[in-house]
């Protein structure tokens, strides 16, 4: 062959050779950038599905607590359900229709309610229905119950702190009486398991309103 002829063809050979590696070479680059641009389209919905599931999560635990709570003390829950008559506020010493239930556990109320904590005084039941409201839970004893009875009740109430109140009532028609709202449990004797399974059921649950408390202690003269 011509060397002449191989010698001018050299040029087109490079300049085809130039052309294909800036071909690949951008070629090479475009496919990074679309790499590139799906891993962080992969970061992006990762992360995404982290924080919906942090977020679920959060929601679903109060919600699965609440249930498993109940569930683990639906075998010691027991007592009557009234339904409420009224959530209406009233004057002090206003007369209303009668309650429907002994104690009270839902209805007409003032509208100031008792401090939580253990007394060994007496309030009307128009007050106290109040903190029903608020969804906290009355144990309320007859004053002769034998005094060992009620310091067990005072340690419970103590156990629960927040949204407890312990009273004497001597309108009970049964030595104790465990009140939430709509909801009554009456004994005849001291029973810890039906009244810890009681409070543990409706403490800050029954109640249209959850209202948090603090101030809890006993006010009882020693």
């Amino acid at each position: 062959m011509d060397s002449n002829l191989e010698t001018k063809n050299e040029p087109a050979r490079l300049n085809n050779s130039s052309r294909s590696g800036g071909y690949f070479a951008k070629k090479d680059e475009k496919d990074k950038a679309i790499q590139e641009e799906r891993r962080k389209k992969m970061i992006k919905k990762v992360s995404w599905g982290l924080v919906i599931l942090a977020g679920l999560g959060l929601l679903t635990l109060p919600v699965y607590n609440y249930f498993k709570k109940a569930t683990v003390n639906q075998v010691n829950v027991s007592g009557e359900y009234f339904q409420s008559q009224s959530r209406d506020h009233i004057p002090v010493g206003q007369s209303h229709d009668a309650y429907n239930s002994n104690p009270p556990t839902g209805g007409w109320h003032y509208e100031t309610s008792v401090q939580t904590g253990i007394y060994d005084t007496f309030f009307p039941d128009e007050q106290i229905v109040h903190n029903l409201e608020h969804s906290h839970v009355w144990i309320a004893y007859k004053p002769n119950l034998p005094v060992d009875q009620i310091e067990k009740l005072a340690d419970i109430a103590k156990t629960y702190g927040s949204k407890i109140i312990m009273t004497s009532r001597e309108a009970n028609d049964t030595p104790i009486a465990i009140v939430a709202w709509e909801h009554l449990l009456k004994i005849e004797s001291f029973d810890e398991a039906r009244i810890k399974g009681f409070i543990d059921a409706y403490r800050g649950i029954a109640g249209p309103e959850k209202i948090p408390d603090s101030g809890f202690k006993d006010f009882r003269k020693k």
